[in-house]
């Protein structure tokens, strides 16, 4: 009965907007679940972050949480199930809390469990880290807490938010027992034996699995019978810990100080708790082995029983070992693996009594690096179990898979063929070639060792086109039809949209153990056209296999345009070709640019995996239950796309004559214009070639320095439509260039003669720029097509017009043109006004933030503004992604070579980097300064004019504007003096001119993890800029409820609305008096904006300016077209404010509090929230509760806006 209930409730909602609408740089996933009969087996198809939350539901009673990837989906699901009111075994919804951090949520589970509740985390890599003194505190007082963590690696030369053991391995100190699991079967059958064991050994659990590989790889798997893994729970060992709780009833101390006569003794006092442990783990195992017909122990053994080389692992790679093994195994070797499942307490006992007698060589892979130490971990661990034993085995080491780096079989052939060498090599790596410290192994070519029949297939994809959700989608209609198992997983940089996606899908008869890419497809589908010209697409698709190309031509032209390579490989490997042109029936049908739905109806068409018309009936099920909600025009034009992907997919037949086609090995004309960092780097990257890169080319680079305005050579084409200037109806208010997301508008002034050189159409400017001509440029290939600029054009006929980006290639002749010949001219004062500040470059360009970003036009102003003399700490999140993310960094430089320094530490703590970085630019100066001082009061060789400006400089210094006009003139000076004070000032002229400190980052950092750290800095009173672009929620993470969350919204964490109002983090920061606080939206005053990001930096002490940001979160009803005009709605109705307050104006007897914003028409702000998604929702779902806080929404509006006019009106 409790399936059934749990069955229904898993059914949840999709969410109204497409999951792949989400940006692919947010790894957020939606899991489809379907279950059928399998040999009278209930099966599902999940994620193994699902199946480790739908066992962690079961025996929890409170869960804390806190977002990071990749374990959000855990915590979110549980927050879904017990909205949607789902039991526990206990018969009750689970007590979901998020925190303001990853350590607060371990401090909640902490007090949790000593109030007598069964408490679940669930987290990854620095977010763990952040747990551990917690977690020292939860096993020392014996406690049942279970953490589930989807490992990954840590930030260390660069953050990776992909998976490896570096995380649980920094916690294997702590007192934890620790479970690893290796494959989505293993957590749902596994995860269950943290929570029985850890409630009746009276020891904390840490559970853990592969991020991204096992975490976000789905599969089709058998569930596990609840009511036999319900029976295993201890309800007598529950009574105890309930009786043990903190209770004012039989009250107890806990957690007191103690000295050197009693600690080390209380210490030492737990031992025999975790004695117990590895027979508990065991005897648990044995009833989860008859339970599911699948053997569990400790340390499991594959392979020869009589096999002398033996490799010890734990994680996914023990399924990729298997598989390696069974084919070394047919070629009479005698190899083995023991996989480990209960790494802490490592238990010699069970470990030994999997170990072969055979045993002469063993080889222990670890998926960690710890620099300095004699081995990994699990290596050396292996290496004291055999110490003093009679069986002496020789036991070398390796480092495989950092941050999800793919391991393949033929990397595990190397590490068995190395093993079997006369000499093998130690403390080797794999998968990569180190030619610095020549550690790593050589691997041979790739094979497939896929059971038989087993079906691959590769999908090519832009991140946000709904590629990754269409195969999610298939996946769980080939997995919910039929009896076939399958395996999906998606890999993608960490572009916020518009980066590379591929899909991985595999099923057949058998089970699917492959924990590593598809090398040889038999179906590969190429929906993005450029890729033919980019990419390898073809690479490895089998003979016979089929290729679908969505091709924005007709067979004819597609067949003439199709490179050489590709047709010869068609021809010889007797591809099946198919087109189809999904971006034209994408547009016709409404869809812009997600061909998803088109090119998945294709798929079945060609592929046959199940009757078409089953598909199509499936497809259009599944959309019902995604897009229904929205309304019944939106899911009439989903089932057209799914119509006309089947009808429209048309076969080329292959001309013979190609294969004889002579395929010339690609020229390699090196573009030397290219800066070489770009050429021997960045390229490769981009061609996806980064797995080909030796160490060596990061020599010099080790501590993860990356050159500025990398992004700029990318050159993506990734929009589908680009605007086009109309030189006649422009107005020349540069608004355009003002909001543009990613810099790719700007205008340009030229000299009659560059521009009549130039070839390009240029008009006459207007007011101080009449002496010039005027142009607006594009850049086509770097545009992503938002139509944001055609949106706030003011022109009465609009002077842009988005057109397809083939029919302005041209300008992307003219934009490489006048950005090289003609640059940008200094002849107006950019701070006099928005329409002066375009003419600056901005040092701050096309990231790789979604298509019609909100964010980014705040950070564009700001470099155009300061660019030359700042320095950025940047908190992890959107805005460090799109910021940083190798091989992309968008702030460059100018002519002179002056650009943004930037740099991100952690998340929690980047408020107190950046103070940092500020103390000590400002420590040097101190020592300029001293030495000026000296000098003036000292030295005979410094003139009295040298002396009198040095002056000026010491009373400038705290000025960036007028440290640089004083130093400008101040340095020929010392040149020409000469002396050794002037020597000594000018060894540190880099820091004459003082920097434009700004701290930047999300809401989600602001006021939440990094509150502690923005409130301690702005009390400091230093001189630094700190600039919050608030989304209202989690951007990066994928959503996830903040502080900043206002009433009503949905958001992951608040499936059925927040109940408690947002935060006013700008009000809080007014009550110090003398800090400088704004509130702002680009999109309803770009003057105000301009106002205030001048003020803030002049400002001699901290800044807050909390910028609102539409974002892809938000589900804007239209999409991202039309942020500005959002943000500019969004003042409108009330929703957000404009004001300042600057502590100097009271100083002059004014109050220094301004309200910008006008009066609200309140009346708009009902249809404001019901034009995004995060609220109409909560109307769709809990349509009761809806209507109650949209209204307290409204009511807190005024409030706020209330307590503002009142601050107004204040008399000074």
């Amino acid at each position: 009965m409790f399936f059934s209930a749990v069955l229904l409730s898993l059914h949840r909602a999709l969410p109204e907007y497409p999951a792949d609408s989400v940006p692919q740089g947010k790894y957020t996933h939606q899991i489809f679940l379907k279950f059928n009969k399998m040999a009278e087996k209930k099966f599902i198809t999940c994620d193994g972050n699902y199946a480790a939350a739908h066992v962690a539901y079961m025996f929890s009673e409170v869960a804390a949480i806190y977002p990071i990837t990749p374990s959000s989906t855990m915590a979110e699901l549980v927050d879904e199930w017990a909205a949607q009111g789902r039991k526990n075994i206990f018969g009750e919804t689970v007590k979901v809390v998020e925190m303001q951090s990853e350590a607060g949520a371990a401090g909640a589970v902490h007090g949790s469990l000593q109030s007598g509740a069964l408490t679940s985390t669930f987290t990854a890599s620095q977010g763990l880290l952040l747990m551990i003194p917690n977690m020292y505190k939860i096993s020392g007082e014996l406690l049942p807490g279970v953490f589930h963590v989807s490992a990954r690696a840590l930030a260390a030369q660069s953050l990776s938010i992909f998976g490896d053991h570096q995380d649980v391995m920094a916690a294997r100190q702590t007192g934890f027992a620790m479970l690893a699991t290796s494959s989505v079967q293993e957590v749902m059958d596994l995860a269950g034996i943290a929570h029985v064991v850890s409630l009746k050994a009276r020891v904390p659990f840490l559970h853990f699995f592969d991020g991204f590989r096992t975490s976000h790889e789905i599969q089709k798997i058998e569930l596990i019978d609840e009511a036999a893994l319900t029976a295993m729970f201890d309800r007598d060992a529950l009574k105890e810990f309930r009786r043990r709780a903190l209770n004012p009833e039989h009250p107890v101390t806990r957690g007191t100080a103690q000295n050197p006569d009693i600690y080390f003794q209380t210490r030492e006092a737990a031992n025999k708790f975790y004695d117990a442990v590895p027979d508990m783990v065991s005897d648990a195992m044995k009833q989860i082995s008859q339970i599911t017909g699948r053997e569990y122990k400790p340390f499991t053994y594959y392979g020869a029983p009589d096999a002398e080389n033996v490799v010890v692992a734990m994680g996914s790679v023990t399924e990729t070992l298997k598989e390696t093994i069974d084919y070394l195994l047919k070629q009479g070797k005698k190899v083995g693996l023991i996989t480990v499942h209960l790494y802490r307490p490592f238990s010699e006992k069970y470990f030994f009594n999997v170990v072969p007698a055979s045993v002469k060589r063993v080889c222990v892979l670890d998926r960690t690096k710890e620099p300095g130490a004699e081995g990994e971990p699990l290596y050396l661990d292996v290496k004291s179990m055999f110490y003093g034993k009679q069986l002496q085995p020789m036991i070398i080491g390796g480092r495989y898979g950092l941050s999800s780096k793919d391991t393949t079989p033929a990397q595990m052939l190397a590490v068995f063929e190395n093993l079997a060498a006369a000499q093998p090599k130690d403390h080797f790596t794999v998968g990569i070639n180190d030619d610095v410290t020549n550690l790593s192994l050589p691997v041979g070519e790739e094979i497939s060792l896929a059971k038989p029949g087993t079906f691959e297939a590769l999908f090519f994809g832009l991140g946000a086109d709904g590629t990754v959700g269409a195969n999610k989608n298939s996946i769980k209609i080939i997995g919910g039809t039929t009896n076939k198992y399958c395996q999906a997983y998606f890999s993608y940089d960490s572009k916020k949209s518009g980066g590379y996606t591929s899909s991985h899908l595999r099923f057949g008869d058998l089970p699917i153990t492959s924990p590593y890419l598809v090398t040889t497809p038999d179906f590969v589908a190429c929906h993005v056209p450029s890729y033919v010209d980019k990419y390898d697409v073809l690479k490895g698709l089998k003979k016979g296999g089929s290729f679908l190309l969505n091709s924005v031509h007709d067979a004819e032209t597609t067949c003439k345009t199709l490179p050489d390579r590709m047709k010869a490989y068609l021809a010889k490997n007797n591809i099946n070709f198919y087109i189809i042109n999904a971006t034209k029936i994408a547009a016709e049908l409404g869809l812009g640019s997600r061909t998803n739905t088109i090119m998945q109806s294709a798929f079945f068409k060609i592929a046959n995996v199940i009757p078409f018309e089953k598909a199509v009936e499936e497809m259009k099920h599944a959309i019902l239950k995604s897009y229904g909600k929205k309304g019944e025009d939106i899911v009439n034009m989903n089932y057209a796309a799914v119509d006309a992907g089947g009808n429209a997919v048309v076969k080329i037949d292959v001309p013979a004559e190609w294969a004889s086609i002579e395929v010339k090995p690609a020229a390699h004309s090196v573009d030397m214009s290219r800066p070489e960092f770009v050429r021997s780097i960045v390229d490769p990257i981009n061609a996806l070639k980064g797995d080909d890169l030796p160490v060596s080319a990061f020599n010099g680079r080790e501590d993860g320095t990356w050159d500025n305005g990398t992004a700029a050579y990318e050159k993506r084409g990734i929009a589908v439509n680009v605007p086009e200037w109309q030189i006649d109806n422009c107005i020349q208010c540069n608004q355009c260039a003002y909001v543009c997301p990613h810099a790719a508008i700007r205008p340009f002034l030229a000299t009659e003669a560059e521009a009549a050189a130039s070839g390009a159409e240029w008009k006459q400017g207007l007011g101080e720029t009449k002496e010039y001509k005027f142009r607006i440029q594009v850049s086509p290939l770097d545009c992503t097509g938002c139509n944001n600029c055609v949106d706030v054009c003011p022109a009465k006929e609009k002077a842009l017009v988005m057109k397809p980006l083939e029919s302005q290639m041209k300008q992307a002749g003219n934009w490489d043109y006048i950005t090289k010949n003609i640059g940008y001219k200094e002849v107006v004062d950019k701070t006099k006004s928005v329409k002066n500040l375009q003419f600056a470059q901005p040092l701050f360009e096309f990231s790789g933030a979604c298509a019609g970003c909100g964010e980014t036009p705040y950070i564009k102003a700001i470099s155009q503004l300061f660019g030359d003399k700042m320095m950025v700490a940047n908190a992890t999140g959107c805005t460090s992604i799109y910021s940083g993310s190798a091989p992309s960094t968008p702030y460059c430089t100018n002519a002179k070579g002056q650009g943004p320094a930037w740099a991100n530490s952690l998340f929690e703590d980047n408020a107190e980097f950046g103070l940092g970085m500020h103390v000590g630019v400002e420590k040097l100066r101190d020592r300029i300064q001293e030495t000026m001082e000296a000098a003036i009061a000292n030295c005979t060789k410094c003139s009295d004019e040298l002396k009198g400006v040095m002056k000026e400089w010491i009373a400038a210094r705290g000025s960036s504007a007028a440290s640089a006009e004083v130093s400008a003139r101040l340095v020929p000076l010392m040149e020409a003096c000469g002396c050794d004070y002037c020597k000594k000032i000018l060894d540190m002229k880099e820091w004459l001119v003082k920097k434009s400190q700004w701290i930047i980052g999300g809401d989600g950092w602001g006021y939440d993890i990094g509150y502690g750290g923005v409130d301690h800095v702005l009390a400091s009173g230093q001189d630094v800029n700190i600039l919050v672009v608030d989304t209202e929620v989690y951007s990066n993470t994928g959503g996830q409820s903040s502080k900043s969350t206002p009433v009503g919204a949905v958001a992951k964490f608040a499936s059925s609305g927040k109940r408690i109002r947002k935060k006013d983090l700008g009000a809080m920061a007014m009550t110090y008096g003398y800090v400088y606080v704004a509130q702002v939206s680009i999109g309803a005053s770009q003057q105000q904006l301009f106002n205030v990001l001048k003020e803030a930096e002049a400002y001699p002490g901290p800044s807050l300016v909390i910028a609102y940001a539409p974002c892809i979160n938000h589900g804007i009803k239209g999409g991202m077209t039309r942020t500005q005009t959002v943000g500019k709605e969004a003042v409108a109705c009330g929703y957000w404010h404009l004001w300042h307050y600057n502590p100097q104006l009271e100083e002059q007897g004014k109050n220094p509090f301004v309200l910008d914003s006008k009066e609200p028409d309140w009346s708009k702000f009902q249809d404001f929230l019901k034009r995004e998604v995060r609220y109409t929702s909560l109307q769709k779902a809990f349509p009761a509760e809806a209507e109650e806080l949209f209204q307290a929404a409204e009511q807190n509006a005024k409030w706020r806006y209330n307590g503002y006019k009142r601050l107004a009106a204040i008399e000074y």
